[in-house]
This record gives C-alpha cells, sequence and structure tokens, in this order.
C-alpha cells in the first residue's frame, strides 16, 4: 500500500474511536449502557441495524456473486422486507409491554425462566462462534489489500472495537454504525465507478444485459435452486423475522427506541434500505464482469479484494480497506455489547440476584472485555483454516434461527405449550439443523437450498413443540 492509503486508514481510526467517545456519552446506569437511554433516532437506529447484518464477508462475498451469476440474489431482500413488515406488526408490541432488556426476556412471561436462559445461551453460542468466524475471515482479503499478517488483522480489528464499545456502550455503537455505514457505501460507490469506467463506461452495461447477467427474477419454484422468487419471498421473510424478531443483536436495536412507533420506523425503513445496499454491491459485481476483473482463476470472494489491490489508485484502495473494516467492526461491536447484555440480564442478574443498575453496569463493562477476549481467541483459532470456515460463518446461524422463530410463534399461537416444551422444541430443532446445515455427523437433505433452513427449523420447532404439549397436563397460559 502507498503512504496516502495508510493516511486514509489512519482518518478512519480516529474517526470511529472520536465519534464513539464523543457521542457515547457517560453510562450512569446499565439501562444507558445497553439500550442508550431508550433515546436514540429512528433514523440512526435503522442505520445502525443495516451496518450490524452487513459484515465484512457481504461487502466482500456480494460483488463476487453478481460477477460469476446474475441479479437474482435481489429476491432473497424482497423477502427481508416481507419479514420486517411482519415482525413490526406482530412481535414488536409485545418487545414495548412493559420494560424487556433482552430479547428473551418475553419468553419467561410465557414459558418461565429456563426457556428465557436456553434461548439466550442458543444466542450466545452461536453468535460468538459465528462472529469470531467472521473477525477471522475479515482478515483474509485485508492481508491480501494491506500486506498486513492475519492476526494483525484480527487484533486490529479487536482492539479498536473494544475501546468504544466498552467505553460509551450501544449509544456508541450506534453512532459509530452511522460513520461505518457511510464509509463502506461510499468505498462500494467508488469501486462501481472505477469499474464502470474500466469497461467503457455506462455504455457496456447493454452488453451485461445481453448476456443475461442483469436478471434479477427467478419464477421457478425449487427447493434446490438457491435464489428464486419463492425461496427469496419465504426463505427471506422467515430468515428476516428470526434475525430481527428474536436474536438480541438486531432486536437490543429496537429496544433502544423512544418508542414502538419509532422501532417500527427503524426496522422497516431498514428493509427498504438494505435492498438498495445489495442491489449497489450486486452491481459493483456486474461492474468488475464488464471490466474483466472477474478472473476464472480467482474464487468469487476475492474477486473484489484483487480488484482494489491491481486497480485502485493510492488513497482509493485504502479508502475501501477501510469499507471492509467498517462493515467488519460494526458487526463486532454489535456482538460485544448484545453479547455482555445477555449475559448480564439473562444469566447474571437473575442467577445472583443483584438488580442494582450501578453495579449492573460494572458487570456489563466486564463482559465486553471477556467476549472481547472470546471472539478474538476464537478468531486466531481459526487462523489456518481455509474457505470452508467462511462457510461455516454463513451456516451458523440458519442452524439455530428457526429454533428461535419456531419458539416465539409456539409461544404466541399454541396456548397448550409449556416450558418444558419449548426447551424440547429447541433442543430437537438443533439437533435436525445440524446435519442439514453441517452435514454431520451425517449429510441429511443434501441439496436444500439455504433459504429454506429456516423455515424448515421453524417448522420443525412448531411441530415438536405441539406434539410436546399433547403429552401430559395443558401447560401454563
Amino acid at each position: 500500500m502507498q503512504p496516502l492509503d495508510w493516511v486514509v486508514i489512519g482518518v478512519y481510526f480516529a474517526a470511529v474511536l472520536g465519534t464513539g467517545l464523543v457521542l457515547g456519552g457517560r453510562q450512569q446506569t446499565a439501562a444507558d449502557y445497553f439500550l442508550g437511554r431508550h433515546g436514540l433516532p429512528w433514523w440512526a437506529i435503522m442505520f445502525s441495524i443495516v451496518a450490524t447484518e452487513t459484515s465484512a464477508l457481504t461487502v466482500i462475498s456480494v460483488p463476487g456473486i453478481a460477477a460469476r451469476g446474475d441479479l437474482t440474489f435481489l429476491q432473497l431482500p424482497l423477502g427481508y422486507l416481507l419479514g420486517r413488515i411482519g415482525v413490526a406488526a406482530l412481535l414488536l408490541p409485545g418487545y414495548f409491554d412493559g420494560t424487556q432488556q433482552t430479547a428473551y426476556q418475553r419468553l419467561e412471561r410465557r414459558f418461565g425462566p429456563l426457556a428465557r436462559r436456553t434461548a439466550s445461551a442458543v444466542f450466545l453460542l452461536t453468535r460468538a462462534l459465528g462472529d469470531g468466524v467472521r473477525v477471522f475471515a475479515t482478515a483474509i482479503p485485508l492481508a491480501i489489500i494491506s500486506q498486513w499478517s492475519v492476526p494483525a488483522g484480527i487484533l486490529a480489528t479487536g482492539l479498536v472495537t473494544v475501546v468504544y464499545t466498552w467505553a460509551g456502550g450501544l449509544r456508541a455503537v450506534v453512532w459509530v454504525d452511522v460513520v461505518q455505514l457511510g464509509f463502506y457505501l461510499i468505498g462500494g460507490v467508488v469501486s462501481l465507478f472505477v469499474a464502470l469506467d474500466l469497461a467503457g463506461g455506462t455504455a457496456a452495461i447493454g452488453r451485461a444485459l445481453a448476456e443475461g447477467k442483469l436478471a434479477v427474477i427467478d419464477p421457478t419454484f425449487s427447493f434446490t435452486t438457491t435464489y428464486t422468487l419463492w425461496g427469496g419471498l419465504v426463505g427471506g421473510a422467515l430468515l428476516s423475522a428470526a434475525s430481527h424478531g428474536t436474536d438480541h443483536l438486531l432486536v437490543q436495536r429496537l429496544l433502544a427506541a423512544r418508542d414502538l412507533r419509532a422501532a417500527r420506523r427503524a426496522l422497516v425503513g431498514s428493509g427498504l434500505f438494505v435492498i438498495l445496499q445489495f442491489a449497489l454491491f450486486l452491481l459493483l459485481g456486474t461492474a468488475l464482469w464488464l471490466a474483466g476483473s472477474a478472473r476464472p482463476e480467482l474464487k468469487g470472494d476475492e474477486l473484489y479484494p484483487t480488484f482494489v489491490l491491481e486497480q485502485l489508485a493510492p488513497g482509493l484502495a485504502g479508502l475501501v480497506i477501510a469499507a471492509i473494516l467498517a462493515a467488519a467492526m460494526s458487526t463486532v461491536a454489535s456482538s460485544l455489547n448484545s453479547l455482555a447484555s445477555a449475559s448480564t440480564h439473562d444469566f447474571y442478574a437473575p442467577l445472583t440476584g443483584r438488580r442494582d443498575e450501578q453495579h449492573l453496569l460494572r458487570v456489563g463493562r466486564w463482559m465486553t472485555l471477556v467476549w472481547a477476549a472470546i471472539l478474538v481467541g476464537g478468531a486466531m483459532l481459526f487462523r489456518d483454516r481455509d474457505t470452508p470456515v467462511v462457510v461455516l460463518a454463513l451456516s451458523i446461524a440458519s442452524l439455530t434461527y428457526g429454533a428461535l422463530l419456531g419458539t416465539y410463534v409456539l409461544g404466541g399461537w399454541w396456548r397448550r405449550a409449556r416450558e418444558r416444551d419449548a426447551i424440547i422444541a429447541i433442543l430437537c430443532c438443533v439437533a435436525v439443523m445440524t446435519p442439514v446445515v453441517l452435514g454431520w455427523p451425517m449429510r441429511l437433505l443434501e441439496g436444500l437450498a439455504w433459504p429454506w433452513y429456516v423455515p424448515l427449523g421453524t417448522a420443525v420447532t412448531v411441530t415438536v413443540g405441539m406434539l410436546s404439549s399433547l403429552i401430559g397436563r395443558t401447560g401454563r397460559t
């Protein structure tokens, strides 16, 4: 990299730390630290949701999908929007009924404390595993572009992130997410224009159209084709309902809104915004193909980083590196704060009986450091692995989202369900989905496209819970 690239990266780090430390403010209680005093504007929460769900893997991988194929991936975010509308209408009112610190507190009201801790434990385990691998995977393209070592990339991402997350809590995370969203979107737009210029300008788009590279809709119904209209609408809707309605990583932001109306605007607005964002990075992939940068010897995830290394001028390359760091750090910061929140409120407070807000603030900060060590340490353990680790990171969420969403559906729709039934349903779903998603200890339903994982897991959870509830007495309502 050129000296100007390092200057751009340095400015980015300074902007992140300054924004987080200044706008995070002084935290007085655990509610301040984990829920931003319920005073964050809806538009900042909306941008934070988008930045949080956009990991560096998304920024790197989505252009490769379009460069190797077409734009049919866009059918998935269309389903995302439908799922968020459903969450806004059906699930969000329950989160604003009384005071809630985590997404799983309402399960305790419906089923009991053990159901809450079981769901929270599922969240903690899968979030730690998935984001630890994401940190590792992010360090690989950073190493390609910047010549850093993989461990150096992991440490840089983790150390800078933990500083403002530890000091400013959720307010710092949200406001830094707004800055980081701007960085990686600017990086994508700049890369798109450079690639189009190399391809001969906008006139080259006609060639992409003639080759079918701009196709968006595939109306066929298939359980094995990855990107179809029905798979996108059904699978995308349930995936989004699970992630934005039951995953504390994203529900935490909605709980920080001023009221239900603000939370709904943030949630539905994020669904609209994420469609535009995916369109940008997919069109970037098409532009890479037009520019001749989709070389067959490169893997899909290598196309964008290699383009940055070979084609972008000094300063612009540093901007894109900062964009990749932005996407990675927004995910890590959100994970640290949500993991610390769930650990403090779902486990420490009820098991110790300590409810003092100042004490829980101190515990929450310690939990942030503990989870930072776990994520960075987990990423280091993966440093000698290859591409399947990235596939594992993208599959972990699908392993358990069906169980979480199914539990909420079971509790709201099937009144006979008891705490025992909910726990059995969660465990059975994870047992069934492990061979489906990971192929371990045996391959089950081989060939099933991954957008159908969450619908399958949800169906398994609801079915098992209903059958379990028919055995013995009627449960609590």
